[in-house]
């Protein structure tokens, strides 16, 4: 049902539609809740991440990882690659306060990146680079899923956008590759959004600082520069612990 509800419909279902606790996710990190969500079209499920559920973290600014979903959701749609599911940032009618609500994807909880076949793994350039774009700095395994329809999905961009290099990722099946031009031309078409602060930067305003939508900016231009994903630095701990 939720895959044949139209974006904008489906963003005001997540924004203000009545909602009911359903459930906890047991092993985040943040506090992390299952809700359903009262549609025309019937009962809707949703992932909600209240701010108050948040733990500090000593790198990110307190109760920003809600908003930082949201800006994921923003960046993805801009990009027209469309592999994070619909995220709104709700204040009222739920249990706990406000938080980011998500579109729940229907999917095979026990498939992920890695026991993804080759062909799946093939797939996931857009996720690789929008992990580099947004300086994610815990992409899990269990991070990537695989909808019930056969699309890739990512999700938990709470610790993105950060302006100090974080990134760290399971992707690193394209390191040194090109990257492929319709990909480079998505990132210059943001590159030039971002200088000149048209709609996408204006849309990120509302989650992000101001130098962490410049730290964007840099990371599209080098991405521009050297035209390839970047390779490992062996130097620090790239790849995120535990990798599910």
């Amino acid at each position: 049902m939720q895959s044949i509800i139209k974006k904008e419909s489906l963003l005001d279902i997540l924004s203000a539609a009545p909602c009911a606790l359903a459930g906890q996710f047991v092993n985040s990190s943040n506090y992390t809740f299952f809700i359903t969500l009262d549609s025309p079209q019937g009962e809707m499920q949703a992932v909600y991440k209240p701010v108050r559920g948040e733990t500090p973290l000593w790198d990110f600014a307190a109760g920003s990882l809600a908003r930082r979903e949201v800006a994921a959701y923003h960046l993805s749609e801009f990009l027209g690659w469309r592999i994070v599911p619909p995220t709104v940032f709700r204040k009222k009618g739920l249990p706990f306060g406000a938080g980011s609500v998500q579109q729940y994807i229907e999917h095979d909880t026990q498939k992920h990146y890695f026991n993804f076949s080759t062909e799946e793994k093939d797939r996931l350039r857009p996720v690789a680079l929008f992990d580099c774009l947004t300086n994610n700095a815990d992409r899990k395994g269990s991070h990537i899923i695989l909808s019930n329809e056969g699309e890739i999905f990512c999700i938990d961009h709470g610790v993105c956008f950060h302006v100090e290099d974080k990134l760290r990722t399971v992707i690193w099946d394209f390191a040194g590759q090109p990257i492929p031009p319709d990909l480079l031309e998505d990132v210059e078409e943001l590159d030039y959004n971002l200088e000149n602060q048209t709609v996408i930067s204006k849309s990120l305003t509302a989650w992000l600082r101001k130098g962490e939508i410049k730290a964007l900016l840099r990371r599209s231009r080098y991405l521009l520069k050297t035209g390839r994903f970047p390779e490992i630095d062996k130097s620090r701990r790239q790849i995120p612990w535990p990798p599910v």
